[in-house]
Order: structure tokens, then sequence, then C-alpha cells
């Protein structure tokens, strides 16, 4: 693709997927001027240019640094991004050097692109899909592959590899859903007063096992019957204590 291919389905993608976005004329220059997104990566196919393709050393560090303080994004010059990307917001996202993004892929604000610090080989971005979402403040980190049409939820750390058309969600990130249908992993969406019914019956159930066995054994308890007192009220209006 050429670089006006590239740019132009950028921009495609800020308006289809912004629905602050108007149409028409002021739709356009909305995009053009006050869309961070489409700006960071506008500067970026650029500064990647030389970057990859000229091998200029420090400019295009520099510049990246420049877009950072303008857009809120950082995007590494040496990552590599296909076309139709969309960043919604912008701010706080970081997209590390040996990062790899398919088509069509939407990021929201927050999110990380990065490394774990333990990668002993070149490649230590992830790598993302055709068509994958990625919510708010997700953090994906290491040389991971995430498939494609695959939705990366809020606040998720992910530090494995995600198959296509996977849904996946939580902290640490689990694989919930895929390809629409629900995995054994969904527990992890199980809300605390969901569970604590559980908790109890089984507490209940251990108990009565227990039971059993002393009685097997022949050494269940000889519980004494305690002593209460009570009071009874008297229709005279008295009161019997026994």
């Amino acid at each position: 693709m050429t670089a006006w291919e590239y740019i132009k389905s950028d921009y495609e993608a800020a308006k289809r997927n912004d629905p602050a976005i108007p149409d028409g004329f002021r739709g356009t220059l909305e995009v053009l001027l006050c869309t961070p997104g489409f700006l960071a990566i506008t500067c970026h196919r650029g500064i990647h240019v030389l970057h990859k393709k000229f091998g200029i050393p420090v400019l295009p560090r520099f510049l990246s640094l420049f877009v950072r303080w303008w857009t809120g994004v950082e995007i590494h010059p040496g990552a590599e991004i296909g076309p139709g990307f969309f960043i919604d917001h912008g701010a706080g996202i970081v997209i590390g050097e040996t990062a790899e993004i398919g088509e069509n892929v939407t990021l929201y604000q927050g999110v990380t692109l990065g490394g774990t610090g333990n990668e002993k080989t070149k490649k230590r971005h992830p790598t993302l899909g055709n068509n994958v979402f990625v919510g708010s403040g997700a953090k994906i980190l290491g040389p991971i592959t995430i498939g494609d049409n695959s939705r990366i939820g809020a606040n998720s750390a992910v530090l494995k590899s995600v198959p296509a058309n996977s849904t996946v969600t939580g902290m640490r990130a689990r694989i919930i859903k895929i390809d629409g249908k629900r995995t054994e992993d969904d527990l992890v969406c199980v809300s605390p007063e969901q569970i604590w019914p559980h908790i109890l019956r089984m507490e209940e159930e251990i108990h009565a096992l227990r039971r059993e066995v002393r009685r097997l054994k022949g050494e269940e308890e000889q519980r004494p019957v305690p002593h209460v007192d009570f009071e009874v009220e008297v229709r005279s209006g008295g009161t019997e204590k026994q």
C-alpha cells in the first residue's frame, strides 16, 4: 500500500468507529485536526519510514517523543502497524518497538503493548491480528500473539497468546469465549455474591461427611445438651422462669 492509502484507511477507520465525529466537512476537519489517534498514527507512518527504510538514527525517536507530547500516544518508530488503525481518545497508549499490528485494529486509552523484561530474543512485544479490539487500560505484554477477531476486555493483563475469535478478560486475563461460546474459564466473571452460596453449601457437605466418617468409625461425639434459661410469659401479666 502507498502512504496515501494508509492515511486514507486510518481516516475512514476514525470516521467509522468514533460516534462523536459528525458527517460532512465538519467531521473531516475534526478527524484531521482534533483526533489524537489519527494524528498519532499519521505521524508514525512517516517516522516509521525514516527509522525502518532509511535507517536514520536518533531523529525518529526524537520526533516520536514530540508526537507523544502532542497527542498522548507513544508509538516506537519501529512498530509495524497495518491499515485501518484506530485509537479512541489516545491518552496513555504505549506501543513497543517490535509490536506488530494487523488491519482494522482498535485500541482504547491506556492500552500498553509492551514487554515483560524477560525476553531473550529480538521480538519483545505482542503481535495483534486483524480486527482485534483492545479495551481501555488493557496490558498485553511479551512476544505473544492475539488472534484475528479477538476482543480484549478493559484492564485485562494478557501474558499468554490468545487464539482467533476469542474474548478475554480479567486480571490475570483468561479466555472466556472462543467462537462466541463460553469456555470453562468463564468462572472468572462470577461475582462474589454468586460464589458465596456455593461455598456455604460446600462447607455444609464437608461437615456432614465428617460426621458420617466419625459415625462409621464409632467416634461420633456425644454433644451435651446445653442448659438454657428462658422466660415464659404468663397471661396474668407476670413471668415464670424455668
